[in-house]
């Protein structure tokens, strides 16, 4: 049961927002729920005339907890946040601890998991028992409403240095051919080329060409640059998605709370800091070395002489610094488990009655 502080909700903004200084009839029950979620320390439990002072840092704390701009303005997204109860809480810990027990340990000593509803890859240590976290950076996965990103486990494999992009047959056939219909002189701009199944390369488009593409015959790839999609480096970890990290040249998004503009691959916000995790092992890849080998222009691939666990992880709530996050649903996968695993527990109950009936009867 919850907290009488979660017993109604908070009542409405005056003028759908509340910002810092002004007055609000539900002050006493806003602070109550910022005491009890540990946003707002006791010390600061004074209540204040007016929407200010130690309050307003508590909801920007609160706001930080759950992937909100921390301007301590509770808009519409805080508003809704600061409602959901307690109970709601646990609920969404316990689907975060089920896909926990999903995942497979990872073997070896490091490890890299991105988790996508928080738009975060990090990078482990794990050796001698203890789990120390070495990389921290922003990631831009797939879009919620085409392209989600999956969830899976594997082992990366290479680096590859200044890569091609071969573009796959479906944005070609949905984005890229179409562009060049409308307007060819984007093959050019963009660096693309075209590779025929037998490998030849022509570099100048043609209208046999796009007919080529379209029929599967030829393939589109952008040569290695400043303006290649992959950006300067490309992590592979092969799997049947053809997913991949690699940098990008429109780093401009990363300063965006909510990152997912990808067709499913992940970008990656510290290219050269995630090379050197990788190559941990490899003291003769120098961070100058690496950077050399990202800016050089021509492709080369590197093949890791150990694979490195990777896991792509959804989880909507993390521990960070001690305390508890929660992050949006973004591909609406919490719903559908939560019903499953309902259905399981009844399930199982009516078995267990079924099989005992006796005993259901005494508990009753």
């Amino acid at each position: 049961m919850d907290d009488p502080a979660w017993q109604k909700n908070l009542p409405p903004l005056p003028g759908g927002k509340l910002s810092p200084g002004q007055p609000y009839g539900a002050l006493a029950l806003l602070q109550q729920r910022l005491l009890l979620l540990g946003d707002l320390a006791t010390a600061d439990s004074k209540l204040p005339e007016r929407y200010q002072g130690a309050l307003v840092d508590a909801v920007k704390a609160f706001q930080a907890r759950h992937a909100i701009a921390p301007d301590g303005v509770i808009g519409r997204e805080s508003f809704e946040q600061l409602n959901i109860t307690p109970a709601a809480r646990v609920r969404q810990i316990g689907l975060a601890m089920e896909r926990l027990r999903w995942m497979p340990p990872p073997q070896g000593a490091r490890a890299i998991v991105v988790n996508v509803p928080e738009f975060m890859l990090h990078g482990y240590d794990m050796g001698a028992g203890i789990v120390d976290t070495r990389v921290a950076m922003k990631v831009i996965v797939g879009t919620a409403r085409k392209t989600p990103t999956p969830v899976f486990d594997a082992e990366m494999r290479f680096i590859e240095f200044s890569p091609y992009w071969n573009v796959p047959p479906s944005i070609a056939r949905s984005e890229t051919l179409p562009r060049l219909r409308r307007d060819p002189g984007y093959f050019d701009r963009q660096g693309f080329e075209l590779v025929g199944s037998d490998g030849r390369v022509v570099g100048s488009l043609s209208e046999a060409g796009i007919d080529a593409v379209q029929a599967g015959q030829m393939r589109i790839r952008q040569r290695p640059g400043a303006g290649n999609a992959l950006g300067s480096i490309k992590l592979v970890f092969p799997n049947r998605d053809n997913i991949y990290l690699h940098h990008t040249p429109t780093p401009q998004l990363f300063k965006r709370l909510r990152r997912d503009y990808s067709h499913g691959c992940i970008r990656v916000e510290k290219p050269l800091e995630l090379a050197k995790f990788v190559l941990t092992g490899a003291p003769e890849w120098t961070e100058t070395r690496i950077e050399q080998a990202m800016r050089r222009g021509k492709s080369a691939t590197l093949r890791l002489d150990e694979p490195l666990p990777v896991i792509i992880a959804y989880s909507t709530a993390v521990v960070r610094d001690g305390r508890v996050h929660f992050l949006p649903d973004i591909y609406g996968l919490d719903a559908p488990l939560e019903d499953a695993l309902q259905q399981r527990s009844q399930t199982l109950q009516a078995s267990q009655t079924k099989e005992n009936p006796a005993e259901s009867r005494a508990s009753r």
